[in-house]
């Protein structure tokens, strides 16, 4: 019969797995550094958990378990780097003409602009364009968020043996493609942010409004993001964009808990109890948007430029005070620096507050050919609302059943579905 654990034993592993959750980014950063590969890092800091699990218990946390964990980590690269390094001095011996096993890394550019930080080489190459964006999100998450795959996979709503496919493929893509674990510099960062900045956003985006199943909001994804967001905002503090996108989530985070019901029901904007909206988060959003505008050069980015409109709610005490001429405006530079869509979508939303519905109608009319928006809820949702205050309830009625039938949600479903019967 197996021997239960204590309660002393079971609180220590407990400590255990907590810490290493909060310190395995940083662990597998700092491995990475040494052996190049993001795989066997995240290898040797599992096995650094292994030997915590094994030894804690018996000895006692250590003083600063993060650092135990980290040096054992290393030592453990250290050990593997020599035995790759003996082995290929016996293969010189012998005279064989092989390739080393692992590939020969040179020293980076003395650059001004080079940042010096290993946990930002590993989000930089964990966001690496080589990957698709699936992969990208699935390995950030696995990576700097510390999810297991169960849970990764319980986020997504996905297949277990799907997401640690993704995640195996994407390690062994990095390998295969040679992927340096380093930040670039010069005008390679500028493009490269871009995918950074984009994971960042699309794990948040998961997490504010799920995409599929029975829930709204899934909170951790949001919580793993803006966790990951500060830590880059921390790491780059010269990139506008980055403080932009910690704005934005910030702002959007901070509406969180007026966004749902006493059951889990969606709450729509006009409807949210302002004074549940976090202050705290809002505070932190307009420093982090600060500082954007602070080093911003050459206009305002795209996420600094959501997160100006996302200000304008949380200036507002109460829906009727809020600034719709000034969000219209943003939303013009917004599609002007990043046309799309679902940001004209946006923009008509808010032209029929300013302007009234008859020319945000306009508006979404013309998107109705547009073939990224075809299966798109959301515009027939918004149709509906805008035919709905121009008393065209049919119409509207129709446009709502149509949003309901092209949802994966079933929390917006049922709301879709409440406005097609008349009772929303």
């Amino acid at each position: 019969m197996e021997q239960q654990p204590t309660a002393t034993e079971a609180a220590t592993e407990a400590a255990i797995e907590t810490v290493f959750r909060i310190e395995s980014p940083r662990i597998i950063a700092g491995v990475a550094r040494i052996v190049r590969d993001v795989g066997i890092a995240e290898e040797l800091a599992q096995d650094a958990l292994v030997a915590a699990l094994e030894q804690w218990p018996r000895d006692g946390v250590p003083d600063n378990p993060g650092a135990w964990l980290t040096a054992t980590a290393k030592h453990r690269a250290i050990d593997l780097v020599r035995r790759r390094e003996r082995y290929e001095r016996k293969l010189q011996e012998v005279g064989r003409d092989l390739s080393p096993t692992a590939p020969h890394h040179l020293d980076e550019p003395a650059d001004p602009d080079d940042i010096d930080d290993d946990l930002l080489r590993l989000v930089f190459t964990a966001c690496h364009p080589v990957l698709s964006a699936e992969a990208r999100i699935a390995l950030t998450l696995r990576l700097l968020g510390g999810l297991s795959t169960p849970e990764i996979a319980r986020a997504f709503l996905a297949p277990e043996a799907t997401v640690a496919q993704r995640i195996v493929r994407a390690k062994r893509t990095l390998a295969t493609k040679g992927v340096a674990f380093e930040v670039p510099y010069g005008p390679e960062r500028e493009a490269r942010l871009g995918s950074v900045l984009e994971v960042i956003y699309l794990i948040f985006n998961e997490g504010y409004a799920a995409t599929a199943g029975d829930d709204l909001l899934r909170p951790a994804l949001c919580e793993d993001a803006l966790r990951v967001a500060r830590v880059l905002a921390e790491l780059m503090p010269k990139e506008p964009e980055v403080h932009g996108l910690a704005a934005l989530l910030e702002l959007q985070e901070s509406r969180a808990g007026a966004r749902t019901g006493p059951s889990g029901e969606p709450v729509l904007l006009q409807d949210q109890n302002r004074r549940r909206w976090n202050r705290m988060l809002i505070r932190r959003g307009f420093t982090a948007l600060g500082r954007a505008n602070a080093v911003a050069t050459g206009g305002l980015g795209p996420y600094t430029l959501q997160a100006a409109i996302a200000a304008c709610h949380a200036q507002a005490y109460a829906y009727e005070d809020t600034d719709w001429a000034r969000i219209v405006t943003l939303y013009g530079l917004l599609a002007a620096r990043s046309p799309s869509p679902v940001v004209e979508l946006n923009r008509a939303v808010a032209v029929s507050m300013a302007e009234g519905p008859g020319p945000a109608l306009e508006i979404v009319d013309a998107l109705a050919a547009e073939p990224s928006l075809r299966d798109y809820h959301l515009l027939p949702s918004v149709r509906g609302d805008l035919l709905a205050r121009l008393g065209r309830t049919t119409e509207a009625r129709a446009e709502f059943a149509r949003a309901a039938s092209l949802t994966r949600n079933e929390r917006e479903r049922e709301l879709l579905l409440a406005r097609a019967e008349g009772r929303g």
